[in-house]
């Protein structure tokens, strides 16, 4: 592979991480739309039994054939580039800007869902049924789980075993599902601060969790692929609870530096927001930015198509 190929491999990888970073926007639809997803996926199946016998007995030429290390080394280092660029300024405007930030992350999120809905072949009472589980389970978590999820490894590597699923799924982003778990400002915070004990524990659970799930997901979407779809469709819209720009603080905690941080919040209209901490509501920035949003996501999804077009015309 000569070096012009590493490059745009790269380059790629770096476009997967900056999406990956954005709640709403998929990692997996960067790769469809850059034509490295089928490849990425096959390369995230080979790391199997077979990979690992080969790493034990020293055989590191077999081993990097089997696993496309040629391949999977630039796109990784290009989605790690493109993270540890960008999460130092995803913490500072969740800190300095929340409404405005929290508003466009509004706006992914629904456009990804009704993006997501199209994937549906055929509506019936089984699809209706498993998209309103998944609405209300992921609605139940917001309201019940607080804010500040547990910080013990165990969440740290379960939330990254479940977040980058999402790599594999064009229209499911993993910043999303941090964002869901509670986790998300947390491990921003951690790869903006290099805080290497609790990235090392993520990236362990980032690691078991696309290899285990990366088969079974793949096998989901091939015997129930309807089903499945409308569960994480429902998954998206039960939790816009929680990105929601405007929210009371109920109760608060003090953090690790001694900081109070809040545990508890609920949602409250940019009216009362206004009145009870006498700040501007920022609506209109608000709407502005949710549009921005939404528009994005549209703007890859049609992208992907013209793209997809193409590809087929020639």
């Amino acid at each position: 592979m000569n070096v012009s190929r590493y490059i745009l491999l790269a380059l790629k990888g770096c476009a997967m991480g900056m999406a990956d970073v954005v709640p709403g926007v998929s990692g997996g639809t960067i790769a469809f739309i850059s034509g490295i997803y089928e490849e990425l996926l096959d390369s995230i199946r080979s790391v199997n039994a077979t990979a690992l016998k080969l790493l034990l007995k020293g055989r590191l030429g077999a081993f990097w054939r089997h696993i496309n290390g040629r391949f999977l080394l630039p796109v990784l280092t290009g989605i790690a580039i493109a993270i540890f660029s960008l999460a130092r300024l995803m913490t500072y405007l969740l800190e300095h800007h929340p409404i405005a930030i929290w508003s466009f992350f509004f706006g992914l999120i629904i456009a990804s869902a009704i993006l997501i809905a199209r994937q549906i072949e055929r509506w019936n009472w089984q699809v209706l049924l498993s998209f309103i589980v998944g609405a209300v389970v992921a609605w139940w978590i917001t309201v019940a789980t607080p804010a500040e999820t547990p910080d013990d490894w165990w969440f740290v590597m379960l939330s990254g075993a479940i977040a980058i699923c999402a790599m594999i799924l064009p229209g499911i982003s993993g910043a999303f599902i941090l964002l869901l778990l509670g986790k998300y400002q947390y491990i921003m915070q951690a790869v903006g601060d290099l805080n290497i004990p609790v990235m090392a524990i993520f990236i362990v659970g980032a690691a078991a969790g696309i290899i285990s799930f990366s088969h079974l997901l793949s096998w989901l979407l091939k015997h129930w692929h309807d089903l499945t779809v409308a569960v994480l469709m429902g998954f998206m819209v039960g939790s816009l609870n929680k990105v929601w720009p405007w929210k009371k603080v109920v109760e608060t905690y003090v953090d690790s530096h001694g900081k109070v941080q809040p545990l508890v919040e609920s949602n409250i209209t940019p009216g009362a927001f206004e009145t009870l901490y006498d700040k501007p509501a920022l609506l209109a920035e608000a709407v502005i930015l949710c549009v921005v949003g939404f528009l994005t996501i549209y703007g890859i999804e049609t992208l992907a198509r013209f793209i997809t077009t193409q590809r087929k015309e020639d």
